[in-house]
C-alpha cells in the first residue's frame, strides 16, 4: 500500500519542474519599449499600448510565442496573449496555492468570455478602472477590462489584494492603444444566460472519472469520448485555485453535460492552519467557522453562475495535513462542519476532497457524534491505483455507503484519448443524486416553536421536517404534513439525542434541532449564521421573545445568561462549549 497522500503541489516529479523553470528561462519578453530596471526593482511591460510595473524579477511569457505554457498563478509571472487549450492541457492536475501573477490578454472574442460580472471596467481613455472591487468578486483575483488599450488584465491575489492592487495602479497607455468597444450585455452576462437547465451534479454515475487543474476545450472533451472516463472535477472557486479557467462557462457545463459528462464541482480555498500555503484556516474556532461559511457562499455563487443546481454536490479540497495536531484539526472540522451547514441551508449537498489519512480519518472519527455536521458526500485520495471505494482502514465501510464515496486513486499523470493529452488525477466514483442530508431549505425563523405533532401542518412542520433532513433522518419530501414518516425521523431524533421518546416535537426537541451543528465561542458583539442558529434555540429551550437578526447585542446576551443560570452554568453571557452541550442535548 502506498503512503496516504501528500500535499498535491509536493507530487510533481523533479524533472517536471526542472522542464517548466527552463520553459521560463526562455519565454518570451515583451517586445514594446521597456525600460532598465528601476531603482524601486520594478520593470515596466507593455502590450498592445498598455503599460503596467512589476517586480523586475518577474519572467514575461509571450504566449503566442509559447503557446504550449500553462497560466498558473502558484508563482510570479506575467502571461502575455491567451492562454491555449494545449497549455492548460499541460498544468499539472495537482497544483494548489496562489501568488501574485498577472495575465493581459486581448479584450477580443475570445476575451470578452472571460468578462464577468465582478469585471471591472476602466473608463473611456483610461488604464484602470476607478471603481472599487465588487464585494462578490471571486477571491483571488482581480480583473480588469480595459478598452482604451483593448485589452483584458487579470491579477491573482497572493496574501491580500494590496500587492495585485498596487500593480494595476501602475497602469498607463501610450499612443499604441487601440480602443475598442465593450457593450454592457457582452461576456460574463452572457455566460449564465445562454445555458439551458442542467440536473443537479455529479448526479448518479458509478465508473472512472478524472480532475484536471483546468477545465479543458469543448474540442478536447468530444476527444476524450474515447476514454473509459465519463465525470471530471472541475475547479469552480476558491483563493488557492491555481490554474487558469479560460474554458469555465456556463455554455460549457452545459455542452459537457448533454454530452453525458458528470461534473464534479471543486472548491479549493483556506487550506488547514498547520499547512504552508498562504490562506489558512484560523485557529480560532470561531473565526473559522465564520470562513467555513463564507466559503461556502463563495462557492455557491460560483456554482449558481455556472448553472450548477441545488442538489448539486460542491466539494470543498483540504489538502492533507497534519492529523496528530489537535488544534489544527478541530480547525479543519469545525471549518468543514460550517461549510457543510451553509451549504445546506443554500439547498446544496456538502463534499468534502482530502487524503485518507488526514481529512478522511477525521471526518470518520466524528461521524457518530453530534459535535459537527457531517458532509453528505466524500471523495478521499488514497494512490494505490485500485479503482473501488474502499477507504479503509480510515474509513469504515458503513460511513457514506450509500452512493456517496470518489475514490481518487492516481494522480499528476499524462493520459492520451483521441490524440489529445492532458494531465489528469484518476478518479473512481460510486456516486447517487440522494436523497442526502441537507437537500432542503424551509423557513426556520419564528417568534415561539410550539409543539408540533402527527396531524399537525404548516410551517413550523416544515421546519422540523427540514432540520431533520439536515440531520439526516428524514428522507422524505418537506412538505409540512406531519405523517408517519416525520413522526418515525423525531422518534429516531430523540433517541440519539437521549430525549423521550414521544414522536412529538417539544421544546426540548426543538431545542436539541436548532442548535445542532458547529460549536464556536459567541459573545457581545458576534454576528453572523451561528448567533442565528443560538437564538433560535434559545427561543426554543426558554420560549421567550428573541429577535433572530444574527446580532449577538444586549438581548441576546440577557438571554443566554437567564439560559445559563437555569442550568446551572456560569452566567457570563459567553457562549462557548459547555452552552452549546446543553442546548444540543434539548436542555
Amino acid at each position: 500500500m502506498r503512503l496516504p497522500r501528500p500535499p498535491r503541489a509536493q507530487l510533481r516529479a523533479a524533472t517536471t519542474v526542472l522542464t517548466a523553470l527552463a520553459a521560463l528561462s526562455t519565454a518570451a519578453l515583451a517586445t514594446a519599449a521597456a525600460p532598465a530596471d528601476a531603482a524601486d526593482g520594478a520593470k515596466d511591460v507593455s502590450y498592445r499600448g498598455y503599460h503596467v510595473r512589476v517586480p523586475s524579477s518577474w519572467p514575461v511569457i509571450d504566449l503566442a510565442a509559447h503557446p504550449e505554457t500553462c497560466v498558473r498563478f502558484d508563482r510570479h509571472a506575467v502571461y502575455l496573449g491567451h492562454a491555449t487549450d494545449a497549455g492548460q492541457a499541460t498544468c499539472p492536475a495537482g497544483l494548489v496555492g496562489r501568488t501574485e501573477a498577472l495575465v493581459i490578454e486581448p479584450l477580443d472574442a475570445t476575451g470578452r468570455k472571460s468578462v464577468d460580472g465582478a469585471t471591472r471596467i476602466a473608463p473611456k481613455g483610461a488604464a484602470k478602472a476607478a471603481v472599487p472591487r465588487a464585494a462578490d468578486a471571486p477571491s483571488g483575483r482581480i480583473r480588469q477590462a480595459v478598452p482604451a488599450a483593448g485589452v483584458l488584465v487579470t491579477a491573482s491575489v497572493g496574501t491580500d489584494d494590496s500587492a495585485a492592487q498596487s500593480v494595476l495602479d501602475s497602469a498607463a497607455l501610450d499612443a499604441d492603444a487601440k480602443a475598442v468597444t465593450l457593450s454592457g450585455a457582452s461576456a460574463g452576462q452572457a455566460r449564465a444566460m445562454s445555458a439551458s437547465a442542467v440536473a443537479p451534479q455529479p448526479g448518479t454515475y458509478t465508473g472512472l472519472g478524472f480532475d484536471p487543474c483546468a477545465a479543458p476545450s469543448n474540442a478536447q472533451m468530444s476527444a476524450w469520448s474515447a476514454s473509459p472516463f465519463r465525470a471530471i472535477g472541475v475547479y469552480i472557486s476558491g483563493i488557492s485555485a491555481a490554474c487558469d479557467q479560460p474554458n469555465l462557462t456556463a455554455p460549457w457545463i452545459q455542452t459537457q453535460t448533454s454530452a453525458g459528462w458528470h461534473i464534479t464541482p471543486i472548491h479549493v480555498g483556506l487550506q488547514a492552519p498547520c499547512n504552508n500555503y498562504s490562506h489558512k484556516v484560523s485557529y480560532t474556532l470561531s473565526t473559522a467557522a465564520s470562513q467555513g461559511h463564507a466559503e461556502a457562499q463563495e462557492s455557491i455563487s460560483a456554482a449558481a453562475a455556472l448553472g450548477l443546481p441545488q442538489g448539486s454536490v460542491l466539494y470543498n479540497d483540504m489538502e492533507a495535513y497534519d492529523q496528530t495536531n489537535t488544534a489544527c484539526s478541530d480547525a479543519v472540522m469545525t471549518f468543514l462542519s460550517a461549510w457543510t451547514e451553509e451549504l445546506h441551508a443554500n439547498g446544496y449537498l456538502s463534499g468534502v476532497y482530502s487524503s485518507a489519512a488526514s481529512g478522511m480519518a477525521d471526518l470518520a472519527g466524528k461521524y457518530s457524534g453530534s459535535t459537527y455536521t457531517m458532509p453528505d458526500h466524500i471523495w478521499f485520495a488514497r494512490w494505490n491505483g485500485a479503482a473501488d471505494t474502499d477507504a479503509k482502514p480510515y474509513v469504515p465501510d458503513a460511513y457514506w455507503a450509500s452512493h456517496q464515496r470518489i475514490h481518487q486513486l492516481t494522480g499528476d499523470t499524462d493520459e492520451t484519448w483521441g490524440g489529445v493529452t492532458i494531465n489528469i488525477d484518476r478518479d473512481y466514483l460510486d456516486v447517487g443524486q440522494g436523497p442526502f442530508a441537507g437537500s432542503c431549505s424551509a423557513g426556520l425563523d419564528f417568534s415561539l416553536y410550539g409543539s408540533v405533532s402527527a396531524g399537525s401542518s404548516g410551517g413550523l412542520v416544515s421546519a422540523a421536517q427540514c432540520l431533520l433532513t439536515r440531520q439526516g433522518y428524514f428522507t422524505g419530501t418537506v412538505d409540512g404534513a406531519f405523517g408517519p414518516g416525520t413522526a418515525s425521523a423525531v422518534q429516531s431524533f430523540q433517541s440519539a439525542k437521549s430525549l423521550p421518546v414521544t414522536g412529538t416535537v417539544d421544546s426540548h426537541t426543538w431545542t436539541a434541532l436548532l442548535s445542532a451543528g458547529t460549536r464556536p465561542t459567541l459573545q457581545s458583539g458576534s454576528t453572523g449564521v451561528d448567533v442565528k442558529r443560538l437564538q433560535r434555540a434559545l427561543i426554543a429551550a426558554r420560549g421567550q421573545t428573541l429577535a433572530i437578526d444574527g446580532d449577538f447585542g444586549p438581548a441576546t446576551t440577557s438571554a443566554v445568561k437567564v439560559y445559563q443560570t437555569a442550568q446551572g452554568l456560569t452566567s457570563d453571557g459567553i457562549v462557548g462549549n459547555a452552552t452549546w452541550t446543553a442546548l444540543q442535548a434539548g436542555k
